[in-house]
Order: C-alpha cells, then structure tokens, then sequence
C-alpha cells in the first residue's frame, strides 16, 4: 500500500538556513522536521497526546505505567534489542509522561538517524505489554513513587499541584499512587493503549541533520498498517478559559529534614490565553533570575534562602503562578512575609528597566535553549502537538518584545491575587503549626 501525505508544506525558514517542514499523513499523524545546516547529529521525538488527565481515577498513573512497557519489546524487537540498538550507536533513548501528553525520543549521530526514527516509531506503535514485563515495571514504579518522596522538591510539586488546582485532573500526580499501581492489571494497560495510542493523537518530529521526504517515508514504513485515510488530525484539549478548583487550598507534609520547603501561589492562565506572554515577562522579573525581585530580597539582600524564584505552569483551560524557597524552619515566617510583599508591590508594574531586563532574558533564554537538536526537536514537537498549529521562533520573539508595560499590570491584578494556595514540606503536622506570617498571608 502506497500512503502519500495529504498536505507537506515549510512552516518556516530562517537565516541561517534552517528549514521547518510539515507533512500530514492520512490517519492524522503529522511529521514535522527542522533540517538544520552542518549539524552531526539528530533527535527524533514521538508526541503523543495522552497523559494522566485522560485516566480514570482506577486507571491513574497508566499513561506513566506505559511509558514504562513500551520499552520492553515490540512485535520485532525485544528488550535487550531495543537498548542495544542505541547503546552500539552511543546514542540516547528515553521518555517522560506529562499530565497532558507523552513523548518518546532518541538522539543520535546524523548517520543513524534513519534507525533511530523507525525504532522510536515502532516503540510506540508496535509494543507487546507482557504480562511479565507489566508485574516488573510495577516494582520500578513504586520505588520511583518512594523516591519521589524521599525528594522534598519532588514532593512538594505534587503537594501543591493537589492544593492549586483542587478540583481539576492535573491535580492528581502523573507517576499514579501505590494504591493504583499495585492493583492495575496487564489487561487494563494493554486495554489503555490500545484505546488511546492512535495515530490521529501523534507528532512525529526530527531536528538535526535530517531530510524531511527521508523522515516521512521512515515513519510511513512503520506507521502504514494503523493509518485510516478517513481520519483527521485529533484536536487538542481546547483552552476553554480557567476553570477554578474548589477553592482556597493548604497542603502540609511532615518531613524530618533540616529545611522548610515553601511553594506559593496562584491559579493563573491557561496556554493560549491572549496574556500569556504579559505573564512570562512578570514571571522572569518577579523570580526569574539572580537580578529578579524576589531572589534579591530574600537572599541577596536578606540572606534568608539559598535560592528563592518564581515559575508557571500551563495547561489547556488552567495554569498556575507559583514562587519556591527552601530555608531553615525558624526563617519560614520571614521568607513568606518578604515573598508577599514582593508580590503585592509587583501589582503595581514594572519599572522600565525591569521590563526591558525581563524582555532580554525570555527571548535570550528561548534562542539559546535551541543550540542543541534534542531542544529543536522538543519545540517542534511540542508546539504543534499542543497548539495544533506551528509558531514561529520569529512571531514568540515578537510577541515577547510587543509586551507593555500596562500589559504587565493587568496580568498582575488577574494573577498576584490577595489570597493565595500554598503546600509546605518540612518540620510542621497541620497548618495551624505553620508560622503566623505565613498563615496570615493565606487568609
């Protein structure tokens, strides 16, 4: 059977000669390439629109369980074979599993790309999910889940993703429970991906030194006998505004360890809303770097914190606004007191001059984040996987710089609110054994 694209078109080309090439396949599975002049090496990446949000509550923690398998053994390959092909190449194979999607990518030499793309593919198209393979992986999951929470980073992430979006699927751990993963059957897996691990859901992606006619015809090789010409590309969750949680949230996880971890912070916007990228800009002056306002105040100025920033999440249809320290129990009251104040002030703008800083450092840091393939790669894939649409580096850079001022202080009023959802890991049971500065700033 001879499968053409239905559409292939160049989405972008920039100065230095690199090219973005799209291709639609029948069955919906897009392939985007970034050819990139003089690069020795290629990373390809399998984007797949399932995560934990589209798990049941029985089912949670099977996106992650099937990141897990599908590296066991396909049709053609097995386990051994599989590690072995990129292990002799010297090249990367791996994973990891979002609340939103899946990816699955290698990174090699320029010669091996060829291999590399019709290993990735049939990885994901052509896994076994053995029972064997199922009752093993369970094991290195749970002990990824007590790793987890031997970490008090990793730990609080999850703390108060529960606490923030209350309410709402990506409140719910990726990695799943014990409770879930020990009860999860081979045939509920295999039930899973058969239902949900289609072609129309799939982004393939190569940037490096790859050929875009070349790539297609590799992932066609594979991807031929699950492709149904009558289907479209599956639309992405759409971003259909904030969708509040419950409300007002407090996480606390009692931890025998030498420092307080604090996260702070707010619902904020999802990924396409219109001020997206007026929050990035007060996200990077706020916390985003060592000139930024809160790791001035709270460990330059006061020394309070090793280090003490700022970040957002964002999702189809909800996001979040959040600011991380760590610091000794006694200095918790204080650093949340400095953090509050910082924020509140940060309601009324941005000098001039921290606009202009805040500017420089998102588009350098984006430009620069794509000096390396397996970064090209993720952008590519990513951005259309989620967009449903391509985005040129030109038109973020663009819009980055287009920000205003009083774009800033809108974005602040929605987002910097006067109450706040917060998690702590640390020496503390309850809220109520939470210092009073701090439990006066979440009332």
């Amino acid at each position: 059977m001879v499968t053409r694209a239905r559409r292939t078109r160049v989405v972008e080309r920039t100065d230095d000669g690199t090219v973005v090439t799209l291709s639609e396949l029948p069955g919906g599975l897009r392939v985007i390439t970034e050819n990139v002049p003089g690069a020795r090496s290629a990373a390809v990446g399998v984007w797949v629109g399932i995560g934990s949000i589209d798990e049941t509550p029985r089912l949670a923690g099977a996106s992650h369980f099937l990141e897990h398998l599908l590296f066991k053994g396909t049709r053609t390959r097995t386990g051994q074979e599989i590690a072995a092909s990129i292990d002799a190449v010297g090249g990367e194979l791996n994973a990891f599993t979002s609340h939103e999607y899946t990816c699955y990518y290698a990174h090699v030499l320029a010669d091996e790309v060829e291999m590399a793309v019709r290993l990735v593919c049939d990885v994901v198209l052509e896994a076994k999910i053995a029972a064997a393979d199922v009752d093993t992986e369970r094991q290195v999951i749970l002990e990824e889940i007590a790793m987890r929470d031997d970490d008090p980073e990793d730990a609080l992430n999850d703390l108060f993703a529960s606490a923030v979006f209350a309410g709402h699927p990506v409140a719910e751990p990726v990695i799943g429970t014990v409770e879930t993963i020990e009860e999860m059957s081979r045939t509920q897996i295999n039930g899973y991906y058969k239902r949900r691990y289609s072609p129309d859901k799939m982004v393939v992606s190569v940037a490096g030194a790859v050929d875009h006619a070349q790539a297609v015809a590799w992932v066609k090789s594979v991807v031929a006998p699950h492709l149904d010409a009558t289907v479209r590309p599956a639309p992405f969750r759409p971003d259909s505004g904030i969708r509040k949680g419950s409300g007002l949230h407090v996480a606390v996880a009692e931890r025998d360890i030498e420092q307080a971890h604090l996260c702070l912070g707010s619902l904020a916007l999802p990924r396409r809303h219109p001020q997206r990228y007026a929050l990035a800009v007060l996200n990077s002056a706020l916390g985003g770097g060592m000139s930024s306002r809160l790791f001035r105040a709270v460990r330059e100025e006061r020394g309070l914190a090793y280090t003490c920033y700022s970040a957002t999440s964002t999702y189809a249809g909800i996001g979040s606004f959040s600011v991380y320290a760590a610091c000794q129990p006694e200095n918790l009251g204080e650093v949340a007191e400095v953090i509050g104040s910082e924020l509140a002030a940060a309601r009324t703008g941005l000098t001039a001059e921290e606009l202009a800083r805040a500017k420089g450092q998102l588009v350098g840091s984006m430009v620069l984040g794509l000096e390396d393939n397996e970064s090209r790669m993720s952008r590519i894939g990513k951005n259309l996987l989620v967009r449903n649409e391509y985005t040129s580096i030109e038109a973020e850079v663009d819009a980055i710089r287009a920000v205003t001022a009083d774009e800033v202080i809108a974005v602040a009023d929605r987002v910097l609110v006067d109450s706040w959802s917060a998690a702590v890991v640390g020496p503390y049971r309850r809220e109520r054994d939470l210092p009073k500065e701090l439990r006066r700033i979440l009332r």
